[in-house]
């Protein structure tokens, strides 16, 4: 999970020092193979990512893959995202929180072009993602990183675009300068018209939490972001206010927030891109403001034997009443379990005994009779017992419930006469939420 907790406008802005930034860009599928580069510069062979194949062999699980890996004439930062790598390659120290923002930006833009980002999408439309590197970096450098201008440069792919360029010989680069990089506002394009004129803020939360064998909160932290979708005729500008803006302390903008707004009155002032956009990240780590959603009752032994006892119950907690949905216990067991045998009153298990994995599919929190598993474990005859319980890991998911407590208050348009439609939704999701047996 990527937090960049630092203002960046990755927009037509270069340094004065020519010679840092990105140099190569590896993208390397979960085999290990190598399957595109692109260069900037002088050609860098790949044999340099073996220095990440090292590191990848080390890390247990592919998010815990060094971001940054020093060689002794380079630098590798790297980002996981959709079952890929993608391994940027600088010469020089850079500010990392720099590249790592691009690269994530790199594969939004390529789920915006393309609906999703895998190694099938990019193998398949090869061209097309050359062509958005060499717009969005010039000579190693941010230019043009956002989805409005870039769809004006190069047009996305359709089957009637690629019939009539496989015919005429064109290609989907566009021969005029976009308006948006002539004005003072390069996200958005100027003469913007919508039939309907409607405006929509998902604002996502993921809890991070490690829970100890007492239902004690050893740590808790929430990563959270506000995404848009803007169809608005015009060039509106937008004031977002909070109920709570007090809570958005660690907080990353978009560039078209007005920032000194923002620390002046709490309020966000922007005139928005048209279409998806990221207006927002932010972290809190206080664990003060962090409410804990679910919990567990857990009962589990594995003493030195030929069987061990497995009983979890689990329950909604500071959810206001809202309904815990899509619920998974994943539980690793020791490498001494040979099978388990469980009995669920609600939703399905599965146990891998190649992995001693096993995940229990739960959905959605009946309040009335809350979901419980228990059985036997299995042991390996003879074998020492397991030095500790093994660690469950929760996902969920809670619609239209901000764990934070984080409430638009109001949103308003200025510059515009027509009324937009505007809606704001919440959810809230596990990200690392494990609990210790």
């Amino acid at each position: 999970m990527r937090v960049v907790n630092v203002r960046i406008h990755l927009c037509g802005r270069k340094s004065g020092r020519r010679d840092k930034m990105i140099h190569s860009l590896f993208i390397i599928n979960h085999s290990g193979d190598v399957f595109m580069e692109k260069h900037w510069k002088s050609v860098i062979h790949r044999s340099i990512c073996d220095y990440f194949f090292e590191a990848q062999g080390k890390a247990l699980t592919p998010d815990d893959v060094p971001p940054i890996i020093s060689t002794p004439h380079h630098y590798l930062i790297n980002i996981y995202r959709n079952k890929l790598y993608f391994v940027a390659v600088v010469t020089t120290e850079v500010p990392p929180l720099f590249v790592v923002e691009f690269l994530h930006r790199a594969v939004d833009i390529f789920t915006d072009y393309f609906k999703r980002c895998s190694e099938m999408i990019i193998k398949e439309n090869y061209v097309l993602v050359y062509e958005l590197l060499d717009e969005m970096l010039d000579n190693g450098f941010p230019l043009a990183t956002e989805s409005n201008i870039l769809k004006e440069l190069i047009k996305p792919p359709t089957i009637l675009r690629s019939l009539a360029n496989t015919v005429t010989g064109k290609s989907n680069v566009s021969a005029t300068l976009p308006s948006g990089q002539l004005s003072n506002i390069p996200w958005r394009r100027s003469g913007v018209k919508f039939t309907n004129n409607e405006c929509y803020f998902d604002l996502f939360e993921e809890v991070d939490a490690i829970i100890d064998k007492a239902g004690t909160t050893v740590t808790a932290e929430i990563q959270g972001n506000i995404e848009c979708l803007c169809k608005l005729t015009g060039m509106p500008d937008l004031c977002m206010s909070f109920v709570n803006p007090r809570l958005l302390d660690d907080v990353s903008f978009h560039p078209c927030i007005r920032f000194k707004r923002w620390e002046s009155e709490k309020v966000l002032s922007f005139v928005p891109p048209d279409g998806n956009f990221k207006l927002l990240t932010y972290h809190i780590s206080s664990q003060n403001l962090v409410a804990i959603p679910v919990y567990l009752k857990h009962t589990i032994s594995l003493k030195q034997g030929t069987s061990g006892k497995f009983d979890v119950t689990v329950g909604p907690k500071s959810t206001m009443g809202k309904t815990v949905e899509d619920v998974q216990l994943e539980v690793p067991f020791p490498k001494c379990v040979l099978n388990v045998t469980l009995t669920p009153t609600q939703g399905k298990y599965h146990f891998d005994p190649t992995t001693k994995v096993m995940t229990w599919d739960i959905g959605r929190i009946d309040m009335a009779k809350l979901p419980n598993i228990r059985g036997n474990v299995a042991l390996q005859s003879g074998a020492a017992p397991p030095d500790s319980n093994p660690t469950i890991t929760v996902k969920f998911n809670i619609q239209q419930y901000a764990v934070s407590g984080i409430k638009v208050n109001r949103l308003d348009m200025y510059g515009e006469k027509y009324k937009p439609f505007k809606g704001v939704k919440y959810i809230t999701k596990a990200g690392r939420f494990q609990v210790r047996t």
